[in-house]
This record gives structure tokens, sequence and C-alpha cells, in this order.
């Protein structure tokens, strides 16, 4: 199976240098070249590649705004990022505008090759030191949306703390909070157990210690 490239960088010698490597691998065959996003979009619909080797840093619009705008038009198309830039910011606004691949330009050449080949596939294909701040970043979201560790409170036995803490009763907070007295007292049981206290008081000096309430 051939797969057909379309270069889009503004600098004439880089992609030169990209086109004298891709078309010395059998199966590679360049579609075109644009120097601009406005030539790249035009080319797109004309030649339909099957991958747009993107630079992102272009003369009229980003490579994120062009490559934005190629997912709309032609879907099909993949887009593999190749540029100099290497921090999370334009790898992360790469990857959401439905790049396949992101490769820095001090990559071997092999490694372009094979992003390409992998973007062709309909796979994704990542740099590995690009990859970790994925995994890094997939890794930070689940911390920060796990369930509560054992011992610590939620953030409505929290609510209710602070509203014992303040001498609030039961029925008062379940009026306030617009749930059952049973479930407030579940919650108090739920609070006192978690953070073996055994007291109003104990209660109040440890909302105060943690900040919850004021003295």
């Amino acid at each position: 199976m051939t797969i057909r490239v379309l270069l889009v960088d503004d600098h004439a010698v880089v992609r030169t240098g990209l086109r004298m490597l891709l078309e010395s691998e059998p199966e590679m065959e360049i579609a075109g070249e644009a120097g601009t996003a406005q030539e790249a979009l035009a080319l797109v619909t004309q030649l339909t590649p099957d991958v747009v080797l993107m630079d992102i840093g272009l003369p009229d619009l980003s490579g994120i705004e062009a490559t934005q705008e190629i997912k709309r038009r032609a879907p099909q198309v993949a887009v593999v990022a190749l540029t100099i830039h290497e921090d999370e910011e334009y790898f992360f606004k790469m990857l959401q505008a439905g790049a396949s691949g992101y490769v820095p330009k001090r990559a071997a050449p092999e490694e372009l090759v094979t992003a390409i080949r992998t973007a062709a596939a309909g796979e994704v294909y990542l740099y590995p030191s690009l990859a970790k701040l994925l995994v890094q970043d997939y890794l930070m979201r689940k911390r920060e949306t796990a369930a509560p560790a054992a011992g610590e409170l939620t953030e409505r036995e929290e609510e209710i703390l602070a509203y014992l803490a303040d001498g609030a009763s039961n029925q008062e907070i379940a009026e306030v909070l617009m749930i059952s007295p049973k479930t407030v007292a579940r919650h108090r049981e739920n609070i006192m157990r978690k953070l073996n206290l055994h007291s109003r008081a104990e209660l109040v000096k440890y909302a105060i210690r943690k900040g919850i309430i004021q003295p």
C-alpha cells in the first residue's frame, strides 16, 4: 500500500530534506508540499493525502489551527506534527486538535518514518520522551478525581463537619442542606469514626486546627 504524504513546512530546505528522506522509502509517495496553512488546507482538499506532516510554526495560521481545520474537512486524513517544540503546551494542543503523531525535529529519521506508517494505519505515534507527558497527565488527572482515601473526609462530610463544629444540630443541618436528619446522623458517625473523635469538643478542636472553622 502506498502512503501519500503532504509536507507542510515554511522552510523550503526542510521540505526538500523531508522529500529526499521519505521518497527513499518504497511505500511512501510525496503527494505535495505547502509552505503555509492555507496552502495546506487547499492541497488537502485537492489531493486527499493519507498523512499530512505538519510543522507547528507556520506564517499564517498555526499548525494547531491548521490541524483542527484539516480534521474538520477531511477526518480520514491523519496529521503528524514535526516540530521544534517539545513543551507540553504544544504537545497537548496538537493532540486535542486531532493529530495522530508528534515527533520533534531532532528525532532520528527512522522515528519519523515509523510515525508516518503508524498514523497511516489509523493509530497514534508519540515520541517516547513526549509520551511520558501523556502518562504523567493521565496519572495526575486520576489522582485528582480519585475517591477519598480511607480516613479522609468527602466534601459533604467536610461541609457537615463545619456545621457540627459551629454548634448546629442534626435537624438544623438537615434543613440547610435539604437532606434528612438520619442522613446527617450517618455522616456524623462516619466523620467521628474516620477522624477517631469521641466528642463535640474534640470535633471542634479538629475543625479549628484544620481551618474548617474560625475560633
